[in-house]
């Protein structure tokens, strides 16, 4: 509860305490924009009505094989970008949930974009090994700048260290001051 409550106070935004699929580890789980929330087929279906009473969002189930949908998906409210693992017969209900185009691409050569990406409607990072073709791609579908960078001191894995959305970021406590300037120039600008 306190930390929900400092994190929705920086967020400037409304809290909404649950978990999916029994797990507190909401970011790897669940795909959500300012359109939808996404879950995956081993959330409760305690977990999904109270998604839908508690929000005015669209909130759906995708089932699919790889349940961390946090990991194989990176959205702001524009576009996405969707892991090659995702069956291509699901890029039609992403789209139609979040209200968004979406594209399939690995990051860097991992299938895993969510856990290598992370981007809001201001702005976007991903990992320090995209090439510069991608990143023009990535900028365009999700109509936000885009930079290459790490958190926490070089950890390119960067949807675990940071918490982003139109008012404010939330990064992890090792990240340092040349990390902290890219994470400005890519969302705040």
């Amino acid at each position: 509860e306190a930390k929900s409550k400092k994190l929705s106070g920086y967020l400037q935004t409304d809290k909404i305490i649950t978990s999916v699929a029994n797990s507190s580890l909401l970011g790897i789980m669940m795909i959500v924009n300012n359109h939808g929330i996404l879950l995956p087929n081993t959330a409760s279906e305690d977990e999904l009505t109270k998604l839908k009473k508690k929000t005015d969002l669209n909130v759906e189930v995708l089932d699919v094989k790889h349940n961390a949908l946090g990991n194989m998906m990176s959205v702001n409210d524009t576009g996405g970008i969707v892991s090659p693992s995702i069956p291509k017969e699901m890029l039609g209900k992403i789209s139609d949930v979040l209200d968004i185009e979406v594209i399939q691409k690995k990051i860097a050569g991992f299938h895993q974009v969510g856990a290598v990406m992370t981007t809001s409607p201001t702005g976007g990072v991903v990992h320090p090994e995209t090439d510069e073709e991608d990143i023009k791609i990535i900028k365009n579908v999700l109509g936000v700048n885009v930079e290459a960078a790490t958190i926490n001191g070089g950890t390119p894995f960067l949807s675990s260290g940071i918490l982003a959305n139109r008012k404010s970021m939330v990064v992890g406590t090792l990240t340092n001051g040349p990390e902290i300037m890219m994470l400005t120039r890519a969302f705040m600008n």
